[in-house]
């Protein structure tokens, strides 16, 4: 991994980190009034990114409907048709992600290949305990571009005492999304 993926990589981990560490809603007294309820990929083929986020990950679909505008035309005769698919992981509130594909009409695609880790772009990152077999099934999905294979990296703590070790990949989805498969190597609880 290149040594600034790697820091992008380690400021990405510790943030994220700390929802893994503490993987419960916070005090009463301490919570805000938002929430981040969902990540829409806008994707040229929900099916395809179905076989990367479903299949590969393991993410649950819990929700898959057709959206056609007006509500009451039948689709070839709909101005707008789009399907929306949101998929979970361990919470079926927070951190969704959804996928929505543009049928009618269609809309330009946008080359999101190379732009990993630059300015601007998003970073999704994902903790599983199975990280070698989930790297290779996604690595097999058509359109997945590998980064950086899995590759042991030591963190400091979030006490700042010790060291947190993490097997670390990254990947660009079917659309160019860039995403962080990363497996813990101890527990932090």
């Amino acid at each position: 991994m290149k040594t600034w993926q790697r820091l992008c990589a380690g400021l990405l981990f510790c943030l994220a980190g700390a929802v893994t560490v503490v993987a419960a809603p916070v005090d009463e007294d301490q919570r805000t009034p938002i929430d981040l309820r969902r990540t829409t990929l806008v994707v040229a083929d929900i099916d395809r990114s179905l076989a990367f986020y479903r299949d590969a990950l393991g993410m649950v679909v819990t929700y898959d409907n057709m959206i056609i505008t007006p509500r009451d035309a039948a689709p070839e005769d709909a101005d707008y048709v789009r399907r929306l698919v949101f998929l979970r992981a361990n919470d079926n509130y927070i951190g969704v992600i959804g996928l929505l594909q543009y049928i009618k009409p269609k809309k330009p695609r946008v080359e999101l290949a190379g732009t990993a880790f630059q300015e601007g772009t998003t970073v999704l990152v994902f903790n599983t305990s199975e990280l070698e077999a989930s790297f290779a099934k996604a690595r097999q999905v058509p359109g997945v571009v590998v980064l950086d294979e899995p590759e042991l990296v030591t963190y400091p703590s979030y006490g700042g005492d010790g060291t947190i070790s993490v097997l670390v990949s990254a990947l660009q989805d079917p659309d160019g999304f860039t995403i962080e498969l990363n497996q813990l190597q101890e527990d932090l609880h």
